[in-house]
């Protein structure tokens, strides 16, 4: 009796020190956060940015959020980047969840061989792919467009492994009993497999809105226009232009740049804990 009482208090007691420590974890995280939210309500830091950082304004103002808001360049960057975004989302999502049911399910010559070659993307970074995709847009004279930016990701070796891994998992005796049925591979995807890939394709979504939204290399390679610009590249140009001088501003710009970010996680975080929970589940 005192032997499992003296575990049950052991347990508990490691129970809080993971909390706390968690806790300090998470703190430390949120913290350039909340101060990156802070300094945008500070009107002063325009002046001057506060030292020692503090994470509550003396003063709280409106004013940098207002300026933002009412930025009419801000507005048209974040237009430019939802067109992007939402179209390299939908056609990257869409052709990954296509081409892991084929490389899971399917059954044709070269299979292995296909993903194996997908799998090597993983290993080069966008830095070398630069110049040849920059040769190949220049070629057929999209360049300076919203192409560059949406097509790439129709291949993404990282979203089509996730999808395979999802679909692995699945039975396959929904496929045979689908067959049976005489249903096509096409109707087999879209009626029995589809419908029970949604968590896989809610972290999916966000992964690749994620990488999208915030992507600023490529960008700046392949648009020269201002009116074309991303949230990422005219966040960039304010701070080169104005460098600490109106830090406010420049917080209150980058608060306001990651927010569609923070609601699309907020909204998605039941499937994506679901994903994570059925990643360890084999199906048989």
């Amino acid at each position: 009796m005192n032997s499992n009482f003296s575990e049950n208090q052991i347990q508990r007691l490691t129970n809080i020190l993971k909390f706390f420590v968690l806790l300090v974890c998470g703190v430390i995280l949120m913290a350039p956060f909340i101060w990156m939210v802070s300094v945008g309500f500070d009107r002063t830091a325009n002046i001057t940015m506060p030292f020692p950082p503090r994470l509550i304004p003396e003063e709280l103002s409106g004013f940098n959020y207002g300026i933002v808001v009412e930025n009419g360049r801000l507005i048209q960057s974040y237009l430019n980047s939802g067109i992007v975004t939402i179209s390299s989302v939908l056609i990257g999502v869409t052709s990954s969840l296509l081409a892991g049911y084929a490389f899971s399910k399917g059954k044709f010559k070269g299979k292995k061989l296909l993903f194996i070659i997908v799998l090597c993307t993983l290993m080069i970074p966008m830095e070398p792919r630069l110049i040849p995709l920059y040769t190949l847009f220049n070629s057929v004279n999209l360049l300076n467009s919203f192409w560059p930016l949406i097509l790439p990701p129709i291949i993404n070796g990282m979203l089509i492994f996730l999808c395979k891994q999802f679909f692995d998992q699945l039975p396959n005796t929904l496929r045979e009993a689908a067959q049976i049925d005489g249903a096509g591979e096409f109707r087999i995807f879209f009626k029995v497999y589809l419908p029970l890939a949604g968590p896989i394709a809610a972290t999916m979504v966000i992964l690749a809105f994620i990488w999208s939204w915030n992507d600023f290399m490529w960008p700046l390679v392949v648009l020269n226009n201002q009116d074309l610009q991303t949230v990422p590249l005219y966040l960039a140009s304010f701070s080169l232009e104005n460098g600490t001088s109106l830090g406010g501003l420049t917080m209150a710009l980058a608060t306001v740049s990651i927010l569609p970010i923070v609601i699309l996680y907020l909204f998605l975080q039941r499937y994506i804990i679901q994903s994570i929970a059925l990643s360890g589940v084999k199906g048989e």
